[in-house]
């Protein structure tokens, strides 16, 4: 009688390792071989250790790059291992995530820096705000390249796609300007003077003028209303469609004043505690320090920080509700 046969054990290897020796010329060889490995994610553990966590890809890429080190005369062997001594599986995940929470900083400046030179480029600019789109997608396309590299979801993830977010949100506004956002009003259909459960549509990556209109219309103006978030270019409203801070809205900044101020003035608002709100978004939203009111900042921080943390446009609106239905009270108890 044949005796049962075992089932195989599960592979315990998690990861990979690459052990190589470069030749010293020529020499842009040990650039080259580092560049690869950095874009595979692997991360030194010694000058000529790197490791990856273990996948077919991996094993695959890992192997074609010691194959060109063999075929350029240096050294170079592959393997998948699990660690036993000396130094624990957690070790090498915190070892991974550090290198890429290092590249998604480097991100984020980039993109702190693409939104602060963005805000000086005027709207005429035609070819630098194309410059600049392009900048910003080439980022966009940098960070998906470290989320693929990314197996244990660095904390700086969600802060660098919030930064990208703001930064595409500062090129929609400027090529919405550049298309006649700030229209004349009689040239613009007006919707019904009391809208109720209406369509309001505005362009995605909404940032502190849309969440703070946003919040203005559903606490004043259509209790009902839904919104949809659309590109913003070219847009063609259905029937039952408001539009609101985009080009050719219904809705939007004129004379000055940006979409917020303009909602209170055309559905005639009176509530003194919306006329200090409306100084802030005006001050955060245009940057021209109108009124200068010391609740400004702070203000500008926390939208910030709700767009960094939520990176959907809905979230953004419900998650930035709540900042501006404390300020109202706050400033109702002053009136």
């Amino acid at each position: 009688m044949s005796q049962a046969r075992a089932a195989p054990r599960p592979n315990p290897s998690r990861w990979l390792f690459l052990i190589h020796q470069v030749p010293a010329k020529p020499d842009y060889l040990r650039v080259k071989v580092r560049r690869r490995l950095a874009q595979l994610g692997a991360v030194a553990l010694k000058n000529s250790v790197y490791v990856l966590p273990a996948s077919p890809e991996g094993r695959s890429r890992l192997g074609e790059l010691a194959r060109e080190i063999l075929r350029l005369g240096g050294e170079a062997l592959v393997c998948q291992a699990e660690l036993l001594e000396g130094l624990a599986d957690g070790s090498l995940e915190d070892l991974l995530r550090r290198a890429s929470d290092a590249e998604y900083t480097a991100i984020t400046a980039e993109a702190k820096r693409l939104a602060s030179t963005l805000r000086r480029v005027r709207a005429s600019d035609e070819a630098g705000r194309r410059r600049f789109g392009q900048a910003v997608e080439r980022l966009r396309t940098r960070f998906d390249q470290a989320v693929a590299r990314d197996a244990f979801e660095a904390r700086g993830r969600d802060e660098a796609a919030g930064h990208i977010s703001l930064a595409a949100g500062h090129i929609s506004l400027a090529e919405d300007l550049a298309q006649g956002v700030e229209e004349n009003d009689k040239r613009r259909p007006q919707p019904a003077a009391s809208p109720s459960g209406a369509t309001w549509v505005t362009r995605k990556g909404v940032m502190v003028d849309r969440i703070a209109s946003a919040w203005l219309i559903r606490r004043f103006i259509d209790s009902l209303a839904d919104f949809k978030f659309v590109t913003g270019r070219g847009y063609r409203p259905k029937n039952g469609e408001i539009r609101f801070d985009m080009a050719e809205a219904e809705y939007t900044h004129h004379n000055g004043h940006c979409t917020f101020e303009v909602l209170i003035e055309r559905f005639k608002l009176r509530d003194s505690a919306l006329r200090p709100i409306a100084e802030i978004v005006h001050d955060l939203d245009l940057e021209d320090s109108r009124y200068g009111r010391e609740e400004t900042a702070g203000v500008g921080r926390m939208i910030v920080g709700l767009a960094i943390a939520s990176t959907g446009d809905e979230e953004r609106i419900a998650q930035g509700g709540p900042v501006f239905d404390s300020l109202y009270q706050s400033f109702r108890r002053r009136a």
